[in-house]
């Protein structure tokens, strides 16, 4: 969950000339100046200059990254290339691939497009839509960062090879301003599951969530018994193609213990990406990012009951973001009570944590049921010291702990490389209905 925009990996995906017989770049009837004309099953789209154009087929180890402007072609694979938690600054990017195979995703809404033209107008929580284009029988994944004005744009001038509008030129159903499209309850109908068994020790996070072959791999050969996966977010910096919620019930019947993260707007100046710096607007961020949070891990399969952590990442201007930040964190909190789910925050041992532990006397029934702390000092404990509490605190006493002491590296079992951030996790969701010690 490091802060910072790590784009290691990934000049080597970007493909500038024709890369198979399914895409081809350039042609007769090109695109305009400044712009590229992409052939991909049938569609002709002009690329903005500026856009990379990555074919997944040819690159399986790609990371659909979200922070820089792409058109992304073919079905998802590996993703080995995917570092980074958290990015500053959201782009618009471009996903299409053959909606024959496309994943039942639910971390993000999935809108239904029977003509051509442009795509409904649709916002999701984490600033992603899907639009079925079932005339031209591809999935288009849409990221942005304020609107998704400009990559529905391209799709609305996208032609077929013929010259025609995909689907016949017949307009798509109309969708008006501002229309949240949500994910379906369960979409691919496993039962639902908290998947948040007590477990005591360590655990990792990944920018996506692994295959299923890396996920089976490191259960049966790496220490780990904890993973956290991240299921949305205006901030969120790596697409999840594989996040279904089928996925979560293989993992949790395998016996993992999950770890949900939501990465919403962070304490930092970005209109996208940002949270305000005013208390009383981030209250109402913090309630509204609870409701997306829920939305997503309900269409996850994810049980009431079930923590739902809060990424949010470091700041060194505790006097302009203290305020803030508690103001968010515990009306995210009362918002997930209320919605029937736990609350929990992964937050810096050296910012997040210490605004919470000083406020926490003020209104210990609003503060997080867990405390995520990340301090990179490689101690596997959860420790007051550790956590960035006062020693010989009864704040978060008992099982309500973890602590990422580890970040940005990569490792190996089973064969399979994965750049991790580690923790140690020491968590019993049952002790969270209990009384909640204060200090004397």
């Amino acid at each position: 969950m490091s802060s910072r925009t790590l784009l290691r990996c990934l000049l080597g995906a970007v493909l500038l000339l024709p890369v198979s017989s399914a895409v081809a770049v350039g042609g007769p009837a090109g695109p305009a100046a400044g712009d590229r004309a992409v052939d991909y099953r049938g569609l002709r789209l002009a690329v903005p200059d500026g856009w990379r154009v990555v074919d997944l087929d040819r690159n399986p180890g790609a990371c659909l990254r979200l922070d820089r402007p792409t058109l992304y072609l073919g079905h998802a694979g590996t993703q080995a290339e995917c570092t980074g938690r958290a990015v500053r600054n959201r782009a618009e990017t471009l996903h299409l691939e053959p909606l024959d195979g496309a994943p039942p995703r639910a971390d993000i809404p999935t809108v239904g497009v029977d003509g051509g033209g442009a795509p409904p107008w649709a916002r999701g929580d984490s600033n992603e839509v899907r639009y079925a284009l079932r005339g031209s029988g591809v999935m288009a994944t849409v990221s942005y960062g304020d609107a998704p004005d400009a990559v529905r744009e391209l799709l609305a001038k996208a032609r077929t090879a013929a010259g025609g509008v995909p689907g016949g030129g017949r307009r798509g159903r109309p969708g008006g301003p501002g229309v949240l499209a949500r994910p379906a309850v369960a979409a691919d109908g496993a039962p639902s599951r908290t998947a948040q068994a007590p477990f005591t020790g360590p655990g990792f996070d990944a920018c996506t969530a692994p295959a299923q072959g890396a996920m089976d791999g490191w259960r049966a050969e790496s220490p780990f018994g904890a993973v956290g996966i991240y299921i949305g977010g205006r901030a969120r910096a790596c697409a999840q193609p594989r996040l279904t919620a089928g996925w979560v019930g293989r993992q949790a019947g395998a016996g993992w213990h999950l770890m949900p993260l939501w990465v919403g707007p962070q304490p930092w100046h970005n209109a996208a990406t940002g949270l305000s710096p005013d208390p009383s607007q981030a209250n109402d961020q913090g309630r509204a990012e609870a409701e997306g949070a829920v939305r997503a891990a309900r269409s996850l399969g994810l049980a009431e009951g079930a923590v739902l952590y809060n990424d949010l990442e470091h700041y060194t201007d505790r006097r302009t973001w203290d305020a803030p930040v508690v103001a968010y964190l515990t009306a995210w909190t009362v918002r997930l009570h209320e919605l029937g789910f736990r609350s929990g925050a992964y937050v810096s041992a050296n910012s997040g944590a210490k605004a919470l532990s000083l406020h926490h006397d003020q209104a210990p029934e609003a503060m997080p049921d867990v405390l995520w702390a990340a301090a990179w000092k490689g101690r596997a404990s959860v420790t007051d010291a550790d956590m960035g509490l006062s020693e010989g605190t009864r704040q978060w006493a008992g099982r309500r702990r973890a602590h990422q002491h580890r970040g940005d590296y990569d490792a190996t079992y089973g064969g399979v490389t994965l750049n991790i951030d580690r923790s140690w996790v020491d968590v019993d969701p049952a002790e969270l209905d209990g009384p909640r010690p204060v200090l004397s």
